[in-house]
């Protein structure tokens, strides 16, 4: 499983974690995704072909958890999931197919 976030989000983690204890603490989305979602997705996002689908690893394997920031410092990402930063991330490429982008 792979957890993204957002740069917007990172740099409100980074801050807030000024006034944390110290340690560590993950900040991530709140959607874990396997590769065999969040490729295809991206790889749309982009305007390339999609990668042909790996051995994986095993279904019990997660990604990173945010819990300790949610409860213990209040902190939760703001920026929606990696499904919607996908989304938003064509709108910004000029000419790509059905995005909002148009052809110089």
């Amino acid at each position: 499983m792979t957890s993204f976030l957002h740069v917007a989000d990172a740099a409100r983690a980074a801050l807030a974690a000024l006034d944390w204890p110290s340690g560590a603490v993950n900040v991530v989305d709140d959607e874990p995704a396997a590769a065999r979602d969040w490729m295809p997705a991206l790889a749309r996002a982009l305007g390339a072909p999609t990668p042909a689908p790996g051995h994986g690893r095993p279904g019990w394997a997660r990604g990173a958890d945010n819990t300790l920031a949610e409860t213990a410092y209040g902190w939760r990402p703001q920026e929606g999931s990696w499904r919607a930063c996908f989304e938003q991330m064509t709108g910004d490429r000029p000419g790509t197919a059905g995005t909002t982008g148009t052809t110089p």
